[in-house]
């Protein structure tokens, strides 16, 4: 069979396009363990502001983080927000799970392995933006946003 037309072969991947305010990130759908909704976040008045507090995933306290205010920007709510939880990749015996604020619903796509680069500015925490169906998606780094957890002393 023609790899070219198994969308399961080793050069395609499902992945995940999520949407935040002022740009949209791109992950394997893998290292996202689940969406939830946005709901019963505990902040407290310390945190630095790309900490949103923690928020309550399967009997866990998962802090919940803002990309855009961990890369310098500044965290926003917008009508629709959601949570992704992921998997942490530091590892750390006891930190399994961060959660990441998202402005909308998640899609799923199938991407090529070899996605083509795009020419664009990269913020703090992000490793590449390429290009997917015409547009300019972001591939953050997790392992950068969980370090910044651990260097202020969050985790």
């Amino acid at each position: 069979m023609n790899q070219a037309a198994n969308p399961n072969s080793a050069d395609s991947l499902t992945a995940l396009l999520l949407p935040l305010a002022d740009r949209t990130l791109l992950l394997p759908n893998v290292a996202v363990a689940e969406i939830i909704p946005y709901r019963g976040v505990q902040t407290a008045s310390d945190l630095p502001p790309w900490l949103l507090g923690q928020i309550g995933w399967r009997d866990l306290r998962l802090p919940l983080l803002s990309f855009e205010a961990a890369g310098g920007g500044r965290a926003q709510l917008g009508a629709t927000p959601r949570v992704a939880v992921f998997n942490a990749l530091g590892g750390r015996p006891r930190v399994k799970f961060l959660a990441l604020l998202l402005q909308g619903i998640p899609r799923s796509l199938k991407v090529d392995a070899r996605l083509p680069r795009a020419e664009a500015a990269l913020a703090p925490l992000e490793l590449a933006a390429v290009q997917v169906e015409g547009g300019v998606v972001r591939i953050p780094d997790l392992q950068a946003l969980e370090q910044k957890l651990a260097d202020a002393g969050l985790i």
